[in-house]
């Protein structure tokens, strides 16, 4: 396990247990352990603003279904192949979708590593 954060250890590992978002960032981190599976998050989320970028362009609704599939597709191979756990925007939809972006801006600003 690579370690990719600074801040303490992760709180409880209830996903339903934060009660904001700073809280749950810690822990979707500890999350997202593995170095592949921050890769293809990484990759999903890249390919995801590609299919939005084409959305607008081309204003075809498709594009829409093909970032949604880019997105969650690699997320989700990246945990069930390599983290070996649930997605945890299975308990928290909204903040686990906040870390996605939070932990791809990280990614870009060198914060976390891939």
């Amino acid at each position: 396990m690579d370690t990719t954060h600074t801040s303490a250890s992760p709180p409880a590992a209830d996903a339903k247990a934060f009660k904001s978002f700073a809280e749950f960032y810690p822990f979707y981190l500890s999350e997202h352990s593995n170095r592949t599976c921050r890769r293809l998050h990484f990759a999903g989320s890249s390919l995801s603003l590609l299919c939005l970028a084409a959305l607008a362009a081309t204003r075809n609704p498709w594009w829409l279904l093909a970032g949604l599939l880019c997105g969650y597709g690699f997320a989700w191979v990246g945990h069930f192949v390599f983290e070996k756990n649930k997605p945890a925007s299975f308990k928290r939809p909204l903040y686990s979708v906040m870390g996605d972006w939070v932990m791809y801006k990280d990614i870009w600003t060198g914060k976390v590593k891939i």
